[in-house]
């Protein structure tokens, strides 16, 4: 929560279509990131599953939807194909990003302490002030419904 109601640190990172995004790109809209491990793996799967299946009611909200991990252009262009994901991911191969979002460091897999993403999700409003964090994401297949379920009200 250590974010929530500051400033969403700006960001620069090559997405999925090619181009660059920024957070300034989005000034005025609101902005889901959720970071996310890895691609084609099964709860990330499921979580970007469930944001492709509320996309239309996000898109249709003006709510822009960026997944962020370490993974490769490569690799996310496959996971867009392999899942049909109608929106952009952003590689983040040095963890910059994730780092100042939180979204990077310690956590526990299978038992075991160990370093890498961890998932989690913001909510940068239109004036590019973070209203919500969600600093660890438990369950990946539930989560989409939670950040609906937020924007609704």
């Amino acid at each position: 929560m250590a974010l929530e109601g500051k400033k969403a640190p700006e960001f620069s990172l090559t997405g999925s279509d090619g181009q660059q995004h920024t957070l300034k790109k989005y000034a005025g809209k609101t902005v889901v990131i959720y970071f996310y491990p890895k691609d084609n793996t099964p709860g990330c799967t499921k979580e970007a599953c469930g944001f492709r299946d509320h996309y239309k009611e996000l898109n249709d909200s003006s709510v822009v939807v960026l997944g962020v991990s370490k993974g490769s252009i490569a690799a996310h262009g496959k996971f867009i194909t392999d899942y049909s994901l109608p929106f952009v991911l952003l590689s983040d191969p040095d963890a910059s990003m994730m780092q100042v979002y939180e979204a990077f460091g310690e956590k526990l897999a299978c038992g075991k302490k160990t370093i890498g993403t961890i998932r989690s999700t913001v909510i940068v409003g239109p004036d590019g002030v973070v209203k919500k964090q969600w600093v660890k994401v438990a369950k990946a297949e539930q989560h989409p419904d939670q950040v609906l379920a937020y924007l609704r009200g």
